[in-house]
């Protein structure tokens, strides 16, 4: 049953009405979340860095595997460090395709500098389990943000074909879309950057509601996933 399309807010504040309506629809929509994880909906992995500077492509994931009849899901969910690993292995084998962002192979600058090894890692998890699964069906996808780096980067790789966002916003909802292919009309990258504007603005709220200054968390993640999941059934047919 298709939601009824409700007027946009917008935040020019943090304080205020504007912000009391969005938590509000933040209310509301929690029981779409519920209502979608009753239905055989596919789940998707998604390996990502959790940085400032991604955020922007954080959103865009979320908004765009949503709009395309997916759940996402993300390590931010596991919020206990016991058996860390086993609960990491849970979680994307409990999805049917995992996506991995390989975009983020240079040394951080925060002491001690090193580069980031887990985007790699549970890439490598995710390969392993595909080739371990006899009778189910998975499928790992491998994002970059610029041509030619992987083969360097990941040259165990070579003969896979990178998704290259560029490191843009329209660049993940387009390659998304190349990724998959939903039941019925597709989205197109247009109605899938509305759900994502929908979900930038709404992200305040998320955030002041949770006590946050970040979207990686486990609460956020949820929320934001709410957000998107109502904003999909507004917006993309």
């Amino acid at each position: 049953m298709r939601l009824r399309k409700r007027p946009e807010a917008k935040f020019p504040e943090q304080n205020g009405r504007p912000l009391q309506r969005n938590l509000q629809r933040l209310h509301r929509a929690r029981g779409a979340l519920v209502a979608r994880r009753q239905k055989p909906t596919p789940e998707v992995f998604l390996n990502i860095p959790y940085d400032k500077k991604f955020e922007r492509l954080f959103l865009a994931y979320i908004s765009g595997t949503i709009a395309l009849g997916l759940n996402p899901r993300a390590t931010l969910e596991i919020t206990s460090s016991v058996r860390r690993l086993e609960r990491i292995l849970d979680l994307i084998r409990q999805c049917e395709y995992s996506v991995h962002d390989l975009s983020r192979v240079e040394i951080d600058r925060a002491a001690p500098q090193t580069p980031r090894f887990n985007m790699p890692f549970e890439l490598g998890l995710s390969v392993a389990l595909e080739k371990s699964a006899k009778h189910e069906k998975r499928g790992w996808f491998v994002c970059e943000s610029r041509n030619y780096r992987l083969a360097k980067s990941l040259s165990d790789l070579n003969g896979t074909d990178p998704f290259i966002h560029n490191g843009t916003i329209e660049g993940v909802l387009r390659e998304l879309a190349n990724m998959f292919r939903r039941p019925g009309e597709q989205p197109t990258v247009q109605q899938m950057r509305l759900v994502y504007r929908k979900l930038r603005k709404n992200m305040p709220a998320v955030l002041h509601e949770a006590g946050s200054e970040t979207p990686y968390s486990a609460r956020v993640f949820r929320d934001l996933c709410v957000i998107a999941i109502d904003a999909a059934e507004q917006l993309v047919p």
